[in-house]
């Protein structure tokens, strides 16, 4: 029996102050121990940075952005007849998000300087540009995975 519970997106819930759901899943991912009601502030003040910035409504970047996060492939690490190879295997958009998220938080937090909430605008505005650490690293995912393509359709047996 599988463990593994649904994509992180698939249950997500509205948050209660912007009423959207991948608000509500940046906001979940946000936290380092567990403050998450401190963390409700940075994806916040980055949406409303983002939106004093660019004259846009606050939920149309990041909602871009994620967009263009979001991986058509991923790797995964198979091993075969004594080798690690890295196969590359489709993903779906509904399971794609997650990593999307993922991928902007941890290029907002490998930004210098300033605070945590101008580092998320800021890297939300150059992915919805398509710009970034973190689009660089989609970019890098994709080409390990083209570079493999391979491994891909013939599964060697066990």
């Amino acid at each position: 029996m599988s463990r593994r519970g649904r994509a992180a997106g698939a249950n997500a819930k509205a948050g209660p102050i912007y009423c959207n759901r991948l608000v509500n899943m940046l906001v979940n991912h946000v936290p380092r121990h567990g403050k998450k009601s401190l963390a409700y502030g940075i994806p916040c003040s980055a949406m409303a940075s983002v939106e004093r910035e660019t004259g846009n409504n606050s939920l149309s970047i990041p909602r871009r952005a994620i967009r263009r996060l979001t991986p058509d492939v991923t790797v995964k690490a198979r091993r075969m007849s004594g080798s690690t190879y890295q196969v590359p295997a489709e993903m779906e958009s509904a399971r794609g998000k997650a990593p999307a998220i993922r991928r902007s938080s941890w290029a907002a937090r490998r930004r210098p300087g300033r605070s945590m909430a101008s580092n998320l605008s800021l890297e939300l505005m150059d992915a919805a540009r398509g710009s970034g650490n973190a689009m660089r690293r989609k970019e890098e995912t994709q080409g390990m995975a083209e570079a493999n393509r391979a491994f891909a359709s013939p599964r060697l047996p066990k």
